[in-house]
């Protein structure tokens, strides 16, 4: 009689790595192994483990999660917790295999019929081509993930579509919750860029349009917006005509390297630096200075991603979800929504602000030497302003005279 799965799995991972499981184990057989209590690791095929041994590490284990040969039961961010605690505890980040453990692994492996060719990545796998950020290859990346649907993005996300942190100005109650912190953040983007009427905007990377027709609406800028998503832009256009603003708000399909316009009075750019890529950050930020005028603001900031409502909202409604998007990429989010949650969490991630001025010809920065009144007399903004995942630094350029 075959032995059961679950315990030789767990009798081996506890081996090499010197400790209990922090999970329950359970495989493809209905053997389980491990933990008594929280979440429950399923091992639904074989495949999941030939995964592992071609693509070890989070990869393969990513893989397996998506295309549903492994899953959680109970709570995926807790379950990722305890596999982060027990890493850091074990150092398993400087773990090294001996030959006798290669030659365990592989003898389990043959015996659990897990050896094998490599398994296909799963279909909801973005297959990108040609080297990394040209225009073409950044195209297709926003298109892989912004064109998943507009319906899905309005499930997931606020009213308002604000696809970042908030700005959590009191405490979350049944009358101020994250559609406030959302509309707050956005105001508060605005008057640290110091919008007035008759001003020109650029906001580079505009999503579904939400600060741009805050900041027409609110602050009598007109704007441009520019993104590499058709489906972003359609919502945004439609957005826009709803709001009666078409005639101060444009929204382009367009690469940041690509905008051809005469400088503008104020510049944001919100959760753009992960799509920019490291190497081309030197162009972003030459591309951003030759858009603004002197004495214009410019405001980035770095994406806050994981905000748990947005875990609660996959994991509680996941039937609804499924149905939006299919259930791949229902995994794929919800997996990368766990993981940001708990990088928040053990402060792993943050959320920066930066706010910066284009001095002129003579040095000078157009701003007074005082940071309050710098941000428009707003004690608030004098300090580091606090979302609910992470707190916001401004980098803010002093004048130089």
């Amino acid at each position: 009689m075959p032995q059961p799965v679950a315990p030789q799995l767990a009798g081996l991972v506890e081996r090499l790595i010197g400790a209990p499981l922090p999970i329950r184990l359970r495989a493809w057989d209905g053997s389980e192994a491990g933990a008594p209590d929280g979440p429950v690791a399923i091992v639904r095929h074989r495949r999941a483990l030939r995964r592992l041994l071609w693509n070890p590490g989070e990869l393969g284990l990513a893989r397996a999660f998506v295309a549903g040969e492994l899953d959680v039961e109970g709570d995926v961010a807790e379950g990722l917790s305890r596999f982060w605690k027990l890493a850091r505890a074990q150092n398993l980040g400087s773990l090294r295999l001996t030959t006798a453990d290669k030659l365990d692994a592989a003898k389990l492996a043959a015996r659990l019929g897990i050896l094998g060719p490599r398994p296909k990545p799963p279909a909801s796998e973005a297959r990108l081509d040609g080297r990394l950020h040209t225009r073409r290859r950044d195209r297709a990346a926003i298109a892989h993930h912004y064109d998943l649907s507009n319906d899905f993005y309005q499930f997931l996300l606020d009213p308002q579509m604000a696809y970042s942190c908030g700005y959590w100005t009191q405490e979350a109650s049944a009358a101020y919750g994250l559609e406030d912190a959302q509309r707050d953040k956005l105001d508060l983007i605005c008057r640290k860029l110091g919008l007035k009427p008759g001003m020109r905007l650029l906001d580079v990377g505009c999503g579904w349009a939400s600060l741009l027709v805050h900041a027409a609406q609110h602050y009598g800028v007109t704007a441009v917006g520019v993104t590499l998503s058709a489906q972003q832009r359609a919502f945004g256009l439609a957005r826009v005509e709803a709001a009666g603003l078409a005639d101060r708000v444009e929204i382009r399909l367009q690469d940041y390297r690509e905008i051809p316009d005469q400088p503008f009075d104020a510049i944001s750019s919100i959760e753009m630096g992960e799509h920019v890529g490291q190497d081309n950050y030197p162009v972003y930020a030459a591309q951003l200075h030759r858009l603004l005028l002197p004495h214009g603001r410019l405001l980035l900031q770095q994406m806050s991603r994981g905000a748990s409502p947005w875990l609660d909202t996959l994991q509680d409604r996941r039937e609804e979800a499924i149905r939006l998007v299919g259930e791949e990429q229902w995994r794929v989010w919800l997996l990368y929504l766990a993981g940001a949650a708990l990088a928040f969490e053990e402060n792993r991630m943050g959320v920066h602000q930066m706010l910066m001025v284009r001095p002129d010809a003579d040095g000078r920065s157009g701003l007074p030497r005082g940071r309050t009144s710098t941000l428009g007399r707003d004690p608030e903004l004098d300090h580091s302003s606090v979302n609910g995942h992470g707190s916001a630094r401004v980098v803010l350029a002093e004048p130089t005279r």
